[in-house]
């Protein structure tokens, strides 16, 4: 049985986690129960990236908006 994901220490260690997973699975090397716990971490990482992304991107979203309403009440 697959192991559960521990959450990544931060996204770069996630992408780095990413990285090794598809060397693994394209060495073509990897026993199937391994290919298979290998793409459901893999799986893992890919939506806490996908979450991290679309949580930087609210945050500038926000920054960019309370810049233009101060740039507004400059005016």
């Amino acid at each position: 049985m697959a192991k559960s994901a521990k959450t990544p220490k931060s996204f770069e260690s996630a992408i780095a986690q990413l990285e090794e997973i598809v060397a693994a699975m394209e060495s073509r090397e990897l026993p199937l129960e391994d290919a298979l716990d290998h793409y459901q971490s893999g799986i893992g990482l890919l939506r806490y990236c996908q979450e991290t992304l679309s949580s930087a991107e609210q945050r500038i979203e926000m920054l960019e908006a309370e810049q233009n309403r101060k740039d507004a009440d400059a005016s």
